[in-house]
């Protein structure tokens, strides 16, 4: 039978357990005894990062071994004592779904994250730049301190421009794949700009995040509303940059606001959500992956059958080549259409074919609910491709300019059972849904 003492020590744990650790730190003051049941006890520690960091393993937030948990949880918190805690806590769970996502999907992208940036990084920045990172920002660099790109050059392909942690779309020659910048590559790019551009040093913006292409795409942070803007065509003033997250979310009140949000933790956090739930995508093209921004599921990329044919449509916003001061051209559109061939083949009639070729398309496109474009004409890109059972999609993409925020693009394209050149039969339509085209809330 267990003595008495042991029965207490048991009960005393258990108290423990329910503590927070504010609260057993209190307790542990009261005695030697209870000092000793608090902190010699490294389960009670396990349990506490597990809740609060989930951290199965004793490392601090670079990923160095430490020898025990109840140093890991007081490493941690001496590392982010100047942050609200809450804050930390949310910054690592974003973190940490974004890598797992990397990890299990894209980990020659995961492998591009720097290790996270100094106190003594971030203040140099700060100096430099005469800016004050907003606290969420200031905690994601402390995690990891952007990408690391070869050469340290956006202009580089030599590191592969499909490794971006936003990633980004093609069509037609216009390629963009955008990635984290390390704090010495927001130093560079933000001097190099504002040599040109006042209006961000005045309203003290930096570069964040960029395309590591020539078809730039450049987000800034503006570290004083702390919202996230994307640069559009020719920006010349703070009226040509576009907001990337809905204004109404973010709160900057109070430099210890334990609820407090930015737009960069805001926006990575749905990055992060679009990604798990598959709403977008990896692409393969060769030896290359990328994240590609196209959406993947409903109600912004819409599927449907015609005859055995499988037609995927979605589109998604072109900020870079948008231009706010044109009335005509205002806002470009990228769409993706994705066509395939059913296991059975197309079923014409009741007949069964086990191929078809696309002949001709036809296009409407609408600016809210005004027809703009009511388009005919042969292939698609200049192209007629052959589908079969079993083969990969044909995608291709395209792009539209529209004088209005919204609208939306549907049609149809004319195939032949068998091939253009040896037809088994008459031609017939396979549809392409309606499918929207707008400004959305979260620009990536």
């Amino acid at each position: 039978m267990m003595g008495l003492e042991t029965v207490v020590d048991l009960a005393i744990h258990d108290v423990l357990r329910r503590l927070s650790p504010e609260d057993i730190a209190r307790v542990a003051c009261v005695s030697k005894k209870l000092r000793s049941l608090a902190f010699d006890d490294d389960s009670l520690w396990l349990t506490i990062c597990i809740s609060e960091l989930d951290l199965h393993q004793p490392l601090d937030h670079l990923g160095n071994p430490l020898p025990s948990f109840k140093a890991t949880y007081q490493a941690w918190r001496e590392a982010f004592a100047m942050y609200p805690w809450s804050l930390v806590k949310r910054v690592k769970q974003c973190w940490d779904k974004l890598k797992t996502w990397l990890v299990n999907n894209f980990p020659e992208a995961e492998a591009t994250l720097c290790k996270g940036a100094s106190e003594a990084e971030i203040l140099e920045l700060e100096n430099v730049l005469e800016v004050k990172l907003p606290l969420p920002t200031r905690i994601l660099y402390r995690f990891h301190n952007g990408q690391e790109i070869a050469n340290g050059d956006l202009e580089s392909d030599t590191f592969g421009s499909s490794l971006g942690l936003i990633g980004g779309y093609s069509f037609y020659s216009h390629l963009v794949n955008v990635y984290l910048l390390p704090l010495r590559q927001v130093i560079l790019e933000t001097q190099n700009l504002t040599r040109h551009l006042g209006f961000l040093r005045r309203s003290k913006y930096v570069l964040v995040a960029a395309s590591s292409t020539q078809n730039e795409k450049l987000f800034f942070l503006n570290c004083i509303d702390g919202q996230l803007y994307v640069g559009t065509r020719t920006f010349f003033t703070s009226e040509d940059l576009i907001p990337c997250v809905p204004h109404n979310l973010i709160s900057l009140h109070g430099l210890n606001n334990e609820q407090q949000q930015d737009a960069m933790l805001l926006w990575f956090e749905e990055h992060g959500r679009r990604l798990q739930q598959g709403f977008i995508k990896l692409h393969e093209e060769g030896n290359n992956r990328s994240i590609n921004l196209f959406p993947e599921e409903p109600p912004l990329c819409s599927t449907v059958i015609t005859n055995g044919v499988q037609v995927r449509a979605s589109a998604l916003f072109v900020p870079e080549l948008s231009d706010l001061q044109d009335d005509l051209e205002k806002y470009l559109f990228a769409y993706s259409i994705r066509m395939s061939l059913h296991p059975e083949g197309c079923i014409i009639n009741g007949m069964s074919f086990s191929s078809c070729q696309l002949h001709w398309r036809h296009w409407i496109i609408r600016a809210n609910d005004i027809v703009v474009s009511d388009v005919n004409g042969e292939a698609v890109i200049g192209m007629f491709p052959l589908l079969r059972p079993g083969a990969e999609e044909f995608v291709y993409q395209s792009c539209t300019y529209l004088p209005t925020s919204s609208g939306s693009v549907e049609g149809s394209f004319t195939f032949v059972p068998g091939r253009l050149a040896n037809p088994k039969g008459d031609s017939f339509l396979a549809t392409v849904d309606r499918f929207p085209i707008q400004l959305p809330d979260y620009i990536f």
